[in-house]
């Protein structure tokens, strides 16, 4: 069912944003802004780098949780929205143990075939050979730093659900979002709660009741509409303390209990999924308006719901 209206709540403030974050390596320690750029792929620098190993294939934290250890900074004005990279500027990387890595922001000119992440193949840019030893000296084998190529590659989300709109190396969607609301009903749950950096959000909201976001279909923040594609299903990821890199059960074993399809769509065969954040897109990412960021602070304001958390998990 599309677009189902609630009047009740239809252009009433449903939330605000509280806290906003990009991931500009994937999989890698995130940074928490006070307002953020968008661009029809997400927003400005997440995602826009990508660890692979000796077969190009893309790393995450399901199979080296140490990702988590390493942090990203980028320059002071590298958030403020249509900012342009000087020969001088460039990300900083660190690691326990290690030197910090300069990694000009400059676009280098090497090219890396064969690179994959999930379903999607095709070339990067490479980041050279002091940005590949260094990885390689902290995760202990072969690997190299390469960035999305937007200027010769695309990599579409499922056209089943967002057709039109694409990603650089984030998982499914360009955003997602979640609820302090969904956090403490969890944490009510667990012996230890969890910071929200266990799920790796873009946009963390505060006010609205738990789990409310998964039913928003359309809402609107600083004046730009997102679209609620589908909820996110999750991996083993929240099980690893982002602090220690160490992994354990929870709180997917919590989660499994009242967050599974099995759960929230009876009526269809489980998968075993579990779902936790809602998946979205920009939608009028085509719009030419100056000034777009959206800030902490910001209302949100739902403009159409769905009825039902099994329509949103479909």
């Amino acid at each position: 069912m599309e677009n189902v209206l609630s009047p009740s709540l239809a252009g009433e403030i449903g939330a605000r944003v509280s806290s906003l974050f990009v991931y500009p390596i994937k999989s890698c320690r995130g940074v928490s802004l006070s307002q953020a750029a968008l661009t029809p792929t997400g927003f400005q620098w997440d995602r826009n780098w990508l660890i692979v190993n000796s077969k190009g294939r893309g790393l995450t934290q399901r199979v080296e949780p140490k990702l988590s250890l390493i942090e990203v900074e980028m320059p002071k004005h590298a958030f403020e929205e249509d900012w342009e990279p000087e020969k001088s500027s460039n990300m900083v990387v660190r690691a326990p143990g290690m030197d910090a890595l300069k990694v000009s922001l400059a676009k280098p000119e090497k090219i890396a075939h064969g690179v994959s992440v999930w379903e999607w193949s095709g070339s990067a840019l490479d980041e050279g050979e002091e940005a590949s030893q260094w990885i390689t000296n902290f995760l202990g084998k072969p690997c190299r730093l390469v960035r999305f190529n937007s200027a010769s590659e695309t990599r579409p989300v499922d056209p089943d659900y967002a057709p039109g709109h694409y990603a650089m190396f984030s998982d499914m969607y360009p955003f997602l979002l979640i609820s302090q609301g969904s956090l403490d009903s969890l944490n009510k749950l667990l012996k230890e709660p969890v910071p929200i950096n266990r799920f790796r959000p873009n946009i963390f909201v505060d006010g609205c009741e738990p789990f409310a976001e998964d039913l928003w279909r359309e809402i609107l923040i600083n004046d730009f509409t997102f679209h609620g594609v589908k909820l996110c299903s999750r991996c083993k990821v929240p099980t690893i303390k982002q602090e220690t890199g160490v992994g354990g059960q929870e709180p997917i074993k919590t989660l499994r209990n009242f967050r599974s399809d099995k759960v929230i769509q009876p009526k269809k065969k489980p998968q075993g999924k579990i779902y936790f954040g809602q998946n979205m897109i920009w939608k009028d990412r085509v719009s030419d308006v100056m000034g777009k960021t959206i800030k902490v602070g910001d209302p949100v304001v739902v403009l159409a719901k769905l009825s039902s958390p099994a329509e949103a998990a479909t």
